[in-house]
C-alpha cells in the first residue's frame, strides 16, 4: 500500500478549499432561494437604492470648489 505525503501547506489548502466550496454554496443557495420565493410571490423584491440622498447634481465638493474660484 502506498502512503502519499501530505505537508502541513497541503493540508492547509485542502481546508481552505473545503471551507470555501461550503461558503460558496451556502451563498449560491441562499441566492438562489431569494429568487424562487420572489418567483412564486413569497417575498417580495427589494427595491432599495443606496443612494437615494446622495445628490449627484451639486454635491457640497462641487459647491465648495466653484465658490473657491
Amino acid at each position: 500500500m502506498i502512503f502519499l505525503y501530505f505537508d502541513p501547506a497541503i493540508g492547509a489548502m485542502i481546508v481552505q478549499a473545503i471551507v470555501a466550496a461550503i461558503a460558496g454554496v451556502l451563498l449560491f443557495s441562499k441566492n438562489l432561494l431569494l429568487k424562487v420565493k420572489v418567483f412564486l410571490g413569497i417575498v417580495k423584491p427589494k427595491d432599495e437604492e443606496l443612494f437615494d440622498d446622495i445628490d449627484i447634481e451639486r454635491s457640497e465638493i462641487e459647491k465648495k470648489d466653484s465658490s473657491d474660484s
